[in-house]
């Protein structure tokens, strides 16, 4: 089943009981908030707000925030996507006539990839000039700058080849007809903006609000650069998107938008935007962007507006993000024959931690993927990237850790990269876009491997206490990583555990602020992945010069913990939350 637009696919989801209607005034400051992130947490449906304070539009929330509704927006799991994507290539390079006759829904379903344009669309119904506050555009977090588009897909064209892109960035509103531009680093829109400026030009945009769900994962998805998303979307659905052409703008834009932005990126114009409170858990920080000045808005009749809350996972881009690397994450294979699968973690952020099983051919092929992959596409923001052995399940965490467990000598298998392109958002380095990573080669050496484990039943908090009396609380995970909650000075209670003879056959110890919840498993790795810079919070008990080569021996440490300098932690209001479990009942009746 396919949808013209999100409207329909709200009606759908109602029709199924995959949505509820917020009939009392809520506020989009904060309050829908609080509301969204706990009815994901409860696994409740969708939100349609019908009533936010001091706005013409209602609200959709949580829309594609289970595996159910992502299943019902693509029409099957993306997993079977992915195999299917794969398996054609995999078999039709080079082109066969008896596989291609074989495969012809495949053949059909990628010839109508693309998109098909019409004179009128429902997404311009009604043209009218552009005033934002009319908007139920949602205040997130309580230190963030002011309000800000969190679902607005950004279409863009090259300015010389008019390639164009879709991505979705942030955008801080300042007034009726002004917002800034987040474009992060190794984003397409940013190249495009890049490209104009070269030639001296202003750059026109089009936000569209509210498209048709497969358009949406086409524009979450991390494609190749130069791939277009709308194209990419007419696949995933098995029928064209239908575009019609700005109406004060040359980019053509979706003609099933619920709203459209029309306007212009000048290119010598940059403003403070920030705070925000992202998706690694943490507000980024004031920085300057580019300045979006909105010419036009068209939308349909009755549109509704979309959003979504990023934050401490898990939130909506959890489905988000799983589901796009499931359909795309096999389609490494093509790059990299020795590769077997990909995983990003959602509790890491995504690219705070990657791991890669890989089929080895000969020594340290894996090591050979692991860089390949580190200067491919959005891949290269990977900070932690985790190698195993083709047959271990890449999305269990466990099953990674009992691999490093096993297999993990820091000796060959720990490369750092110190002074490499990082993601905006991560805050560790204190540079912007600058930063380090790191490889853990935990692929199954012939010869190697632990026979023998220490048997580490005795190594409880109170034990860990009697080296460190800072230790609050701890966790050991399959006898491979220590997680400790420690109060303050976590470099220095990282120095001694590695040193301590107690621990001596685990392979890491990581130290966490007292805000992070050890024995909760999405927030232990919340708190231990996005918090330190592998250049200067990670230790070995010994690591010394060979020449210029670092040697690297013993326990992994890695202070974890909440630095000075570090961007504050998101966290609703207690008065917020009070409001909101006051009120609970009656936003479900």
């Amino acid at each position: 089943m396919t949808f013209p637009a999100l409207g329909e696919f709200v009606c759908y989801l109602e029709s199924i009981g995959e949505l509820h209607r917020v009939r009392v005034e809520v506020d989009s400051k904060l309050e829908v908030t609080e509301i969204a992130t706990r009815a994901l947490k409860e696994g409740k449906p969708a939100l349609l707000f019908e009533r936010v304070k001091g706005a013409d539009f209602p609200l959709v929330m949580n829309v594609l925030a289970s595996e159910r509704r992502i299943e019902l927006a693509l029409g099957r799991h993306p997993d079977q996507i992915g195999e299917e994507l794969i398996q054609f290539f995999e078999r039709a390079m080079p082109p066969r006539l008896k596989y291609l006759w074989e495969n012809s829904r495949m053949v059909r379903r990628l010839v109508r990839s693309r998109a098909t344009y019409r004179s009128h669309g429902i997404s311009q119904e009604v043209i009218e000039e552009p005033q934002l506050s009319r908007l139920p555009i949602q205040w997130c977090w309580p230190k963030d700058g002011g309000p800000f588009i969190t679902l607005g897909q950004v279409i863009t064209e090259d300015p010389e080849d008019k390639k164009r892109n879709v991505g979705i960035y942030r955008l801080h509103v300042y007034d009726d007809r002004t917002t800034g531009m987040h474009w992060q680093i190794q984003k397409g829109g940013g190249f495009h903006y890049h490209r104009a400026q070269q030639l001296g030009r202003d750059l026109e945009v089009a936000v569209a609000l509210g498209t048709d769900p497969a358009l949406l994962l086409a524009t979450v998805a991390a494609l190749p650069e130069g791939i277009d998303e709308v194209m990419f979307a007419s696949f995933l659905r098995g029928e064209p998107i239908l575009m019609v052409k700005g109406r004060s703008i040359s980019v053509s834009v979706p003609a099933g938008a619920e709203f459209v932005l029309e306007g212009v990126v000048r290119r010598d114009e940059r403003r403070r935007e920030g705070p925000f409170g992202d998706h690694f858990g943490h507000y980024s920080l004031e920085a300057p962007f580019p300045v979006f000045h909105i010419r036009q808005m068209t939308r349909r009749r009755n549109a509704i507006y979309p959003g979504t809350v990023v934050g401490i996972p898990p939130m909506e881009d959890k489905y988000l993000g799983d589901a796009t690397q499931q359909i795309l994450g096999p389609l490494a294979r093509l790059i990299h024959k020795e590769v077997r699968d990909v995983w990003a973690y959602y509790e890491a952020g995504f690219h705070n931690l990657l791991v890669v099983s890989v089929e080895e051919r000969y020594k340290k092929e894996a090591m050979k993927a692991a860089l390949g992959l580190l200067g491919t596409g959005q891949l290269s923001l990977t900070k932690c990237l985790i190698l195993v052995s083709a047959g271990v399940d890449v999305r269990s965490w466990r099953a990674v850790l009992r691999e490093v467990r096993d297999y993990f000598d820091p000796h060959y298998d720990f490369v750092l990269l110190p002074k490499v392109p990082l993601d905006t958002l991560d805050f560790t380095s204190f540079t912007m876009e600058l930063g380090s990573k790191m490889i853990l080669d935990a692929t199954r050496k012939r010869g190697n491997g632990s026979t023998q484990r220490r048997d580490f039943a005795s190594l409880t908090s109170n034990a860990l206490a009697r080296i460190d009396g800072r230790i609050l609380d701890a966790r050991l995970i399959e006898d491979a990583l220590l997680i400790v909650k420690v109060l303050e000075d976590g470099r220095e209670v990282i120095e001694r555990l590695v040193q301590s003879t107690e621990l001596e056959g685990l392979r890491i110890v990581a130290a966490v602020s007292d805000d992070v919840q050890i024995h909760d498993d999405e927030n232990a790795m919340w708190g231990m992945f996005t918090r330190f810079d592998c250049e200067r919070d990670v230790v070995f008990t010994e690591q010394r010069l060979m020449g210029i080569s670092p040697i690297y021996q013993g326990i992994m440490g890695i202070d974890a913990t909440w630095k000075n300098g570090y961007p504050e932690p998101l966290r609703m209001p207690d008065d917020i939350r009070r409001r909101v479990e006051e009120r609970w009942d009656s936003y479900w009746k």
